[in-house]
């Protein structure tokens, strides 16, 4: 079972794992954050052409209804990425992501105990290493001070995958994704934005003076983690997701130029509450334990997500 299927990196998963001849149940309540229809369009292809592909439309927080489909479908593994995601939304709306993030992640968690399910993989961010100094973060880095309630609820996400996997035995893995990009991503995150921006040639707000620092990691890279994670999930692990190569936001602003040959109108605005100042993943240990090999540079990136957002790919 995938939660969030219908998302960004829930539904290029389902692709990847329906390719190597699983059968998915993918579960989305198409949350309004961004258009139904975008989701729609994410996992369209999969309705259409795979029968080892079955949507069910329902809430995480739902104990009593959808959630209860894990009994019928004989789920052996949960890969956990539904979430109200956002960094700066959350600070608006702290009850909301608390309410989805861990009560929702409590659920699937009871969800796979009562159903036996043995193997759960729940999707972190790099956002709980908050404002971390030493680079780059390492999974054993002290992630006790996040500074969004987005980034506080992963790490409580965490802190409860451990306990169900300490009393009942479940074999767990917390991926921590370090800025995803690529085909379908969020109409809300910077690359898109920007891309969307400059196309129309309208102003592109920066926040700072372009020093922050993301490391941006593909969407095919993400994936090969995650199905490194779910080939190799045993005990209870943290991984960090990255592409370990952090791009300073001016910097990506040069490269999206480049990708769209055009330039970008910059409007400069103070840095917003909750910004981490830079990340930066070691990904020594996924690369050790689940064979991770991130290769995608950003100009490779960002060239297959303007060849997707012109309709060229």
């Amino acid at each position: 079972m995938v939660t969030g299927a219908a998302g960004f990196i829930g539904s290029h998963l389902c692709e990847r794992l329906i390719s190597q001849g699983n059968t998915v149940i993918g579960l989305d309540n198409f949350d309004a954050f961004y258009d139904r229809k975008t989701k729609e369009s994410n996992i369209n292809a999969l309705l259409k052409s795979s029968n080892r592909f079955k949507l069910i439309e329902g809430d995480i927080r739902d104990a009593a209804g959808s959630v209860q489909s894990i009994c019928k479908e004989s789920i052996d593994i949960i890969v956990h990425l539904a979430a109200k995601a956002g960094v700066r939304p959350s600070i608006e709306d702290p009850t909301g992501y608390a309410d989805v993030n861990i009560n929702g992640t409590l659920v699937m968690l009871e969800a796979a105990k009562k159903f036996n399910v043995k193997k759960f993989i729940f999707a972190s961010s790099s956002s709980v290493y908050g404002n971390n100094k030493k680079v780059p973060f390492s999974e054993t880095d002290n992630v006790d001070f996040p500074i969004s309630p987005y980034a506080a609820t992963k790490k409580a996400g965490e802190l409860i995958c451990y306990t169900y996997h300490h009393l009942y035995k479940i074999d767990i893995s917390c991926l921590r994704l370090f800025t995803v990009y690529g085909p379908r991503q969020r109409p809300d995150l910077a690359i898109h934005k920007f891309v969307k921006l400059i196309e129309a040639d309208r102003p592109l707000p920066m926040f700072g003076v372009g020093s922050m620092m993301r490391d941006f990691t593909y969407i095919d890279d993400i994936i090969d983690g995650v199905t490194g994670a779910i080939d190799n999930c045993s005990g209870y692990e943290i991984y960090n997701l990255g592409e370990s190569r952090p791009v300073r936001l001016d910097d990506l602003i040069k490269e999206i130029e480049k990708a769209l040959g055009k330039k970008a109108i910059i409007e400069r605005l103070p840095s917003q509450p909750g910004d981490v100042e830079r990340t930066f993943a070691n990904v020594d240990k996924a690369k050790k334990l689940l064979g991770y090999n991130p290769k995608t540079e950003i100009a490779v990136g960002l060239k297959k997500f303007v060849e997707w957002f012109s309709g060229k790919s």
